[in-house]
């Protein structure tokens, strides 16, 4: 096995995701800054949700126009486009249009629409074209996909959040009233208010944008030298040279298919463990079980909770918030590193690790109803308890 080779499918599959996840870490930056505000993670959780339109369309041309897509260039075509979004994301995100007499962030919906499309469509696209390299660097790929998620959650712990200070204000009454007060020979009277002020941080969401396009250009570069690149050549199988580069794995029989040789070999002498999905062993009753959890467990960590995070952790702080979408972009890669060399396959288990789950997310959700009043708001123990 080549190192280089591991490396650059490692930088290949760091590109799959780390937009969205780089976006959603600097939303704690980013709400206070645009007209939606506290909604914004809600908008954005339906924009992202609409994006899944790309990984429909490759899958609807490959389920009816088989073997006419050319998924190097899709690959090429959609990775491209994040490096070009990711740096009008940097330099427009802040910008605003009038609809309907109110300040909307049109920019950032339509940016953050094309980016999700790229990292959505990345899922059924890059794993086609890692099949045509031996089974091994699959899991590199998988490595680089989890690090998508971990390396902007590091930059943004790097980065901070903007900490909010309140200082003191005075307002006077309105022109009219002062005017009328000073005809009466009375001198205006003034109101003192607290006004929030707000600290940067190390640095800004331009830079932290610009990280993001550069993650992509990277992930861009890798690909190059994963297609062109004679030692990478080398570890590609013997029928995927004969085939091309034209992505058309349709003529590779079922048996042939890389993914469905074992990724990681057990030790000599140990028995192996196969899971019985896909074999027909399990019950009707055991696959709706299944994929009843999947569906619960995926709208809640990417759609219902982020949603309503801003509600169930800003009235904690910006620290809390902060932390909170840090915390769960790490929390993501690091269980999947885990589960892949401890893993467990349990019916029971799974049962059980989704009902502790949506215990959690109902309290989450149980603060975001709360707010901005919700349990323990001006209590250490409330910001501890809603970031864990």
């Amino acid at each position: 096995m080549s190192l280089l080779t591991h490396v650059l499918a490692c930088l290949f599959g760091m590109g799959s995701w780390v937009t969205i996840c780089g976006l959603w870490v600097e939303l704690p930056l980013i709400v206070p800054q645009v007209p939606e505000g506290w909604y914004l993670p809600s908008y954005l959780s339906v924009i992202i949700q609409v994006a899944n339109i790309g990984p429909l369309f490759i899958t609807l041309m490959h389920r009816f126009q088989p073997g006419k897509l050319n998924e190097t260039t899709v690959i090429y075509f959609i990775v491209s486009f994040g490096v070009l979004a990711s740096l009008f994301l940097a330099l427009f995100w802040k910008q605003t249009v009038v609809v309907h007499g109110a300040d909307h962030s049109i920019p950032l919906f339509l940016l953050t629409f094309f980016i999700s499309t790229v990292d959505c469509t990345s899922s059924v696209t890059f794993l086609p074209f890692m099949m045509r390299l031996r089974p091994e660097y699959l899991i590199t790929y998988y490595v680089g996909e989890g690090l998508s998620g971990l390396v902007p959650a590091l930059v943004a712990l790097i980065q901070g959040v903007g900490v909010m200070h309140c200082v003191n204000a005075t307002q006077s009454l309105n022109h009219n009233d002062t005017a009328w007060l000073q005809g009466r020979n009375e001198s205006p009277e003034f109101t003192d208010y607290l006004l929030p002020h707000y600290l940067p941080a190390n640095f800004s969401a331009e830079a932290f944008f610009f990280f993001l396009a550069a993650m992509m250009s990277v992930c861009l570069l890798a690909f190059l030298l994963l297609n062109y690149l004679p030692v990478v050549a080398q570890e590609r199988p013997v029928r995927c040279l004969h085939q091309g580069n034209d992505g058309n794995l349709g003529a590779m029989t079922n048996r042939e298919r890389p993914e469905q040789k074992p990724m990681i070999s057990s030790p000599h002498g140990a028995p192996m463990h196969r899971s019985r999905f896909g074999t027909g062993t399990y019950s009707w009753a055991q696959v709706v079980y299944i994929f009843t959890l999947l569906a619960w467990v995926n709208a809640l960590s990417n759609s219902v909770l982020p949603s309503i995070q801003s509600y169930s952790c800003l009235p904690y702080g910006n620290h809390a918030y902060h932390w909170s979408t840090t915390m769960a972009a790490i929390a993501n890669p690091l269980s999947c590193f885990i589960a892949m060399f401890y893993p467990q396959r349990s019916l029971v288990l799974m049962g059980l690790l989704t009902a502790y789950g949506s215990v959690i997310g109902i309290y989450i959700m149980g603060m975001a109803v709360l707010s901005p009043c919700p349990l323990l708001v001006n209590n250490i123990s409330g910001v501890a308890l809603i970031v864990s």
